[in-house]
């Protein structure tokens, strides 16, 4: 699967890359985020939860970010395993300063799912994808633009 787009976000290009740097700060607005290991610098583990449709599965996942350009470059992957199950993702972000203290992201991401949540939920994969990447923008703007922030 492949996914793309912009998102604008009102606050400064430097603001916006710091908060990305932290891996915690961005764990908190994966939905279905449980858990984090660091194994080294740009290595973690992650256990995450997804549910699509009546299949729910709980991914043990290995991220690294094998890629970042400040401030405005980064791409993460991650792979993992689930009970009869696997994923696998890339994902790019690339920030651009927008007029009056804006950010545009553009992103994109591609995502191999396998195993049983693949065959018994493809049907809904897509739109459970759309609704778990508008779950997580909707979280990252709502930190990233709170008047603590955006006072910085």
């Amino acid at each position: 699967m492949e996914f793309s787009g912009t998102q604008t976000i009102t606050v400064p290009q430097q603001i916006v890359w710091e908060y990305l740097e932290d891996v915690n700060k961005v764990a908190e607005c994966v939905p279905g985020f449980q858990s984090l290991e660091e194994i080294e610098p740009e290595h973690w583990k992650a256990l995450i939860s997804v549910g699509i449709g009546p299949v729910k599965a709980k991914f043990t996942l290995d991220i690294v970010r094998p890629e970042m350009r400040r401030p405005d470059l980064m791409i993460v992957k991650g792979r993992g395993k689930a009970p009869g199950s696997a994923v696998e993702l890339e994902g790019t972000m690339t920030l651009s300063p927008a007029e009056a203290d804006q950010t545009t992201m553009d992103w994109r991401a591609h995502v191999i799912v396998s195993g049983t949540l693949a065959s018994v939920g493809a049907r809904l994969m897509n739109s459970t994808a759309e609704k778990l990447t508008e779950q997580f923008f909707s979280c990252l703007k709502t930190h990233l633009q709170a008047p603590s922030n955006a006072n910085q």
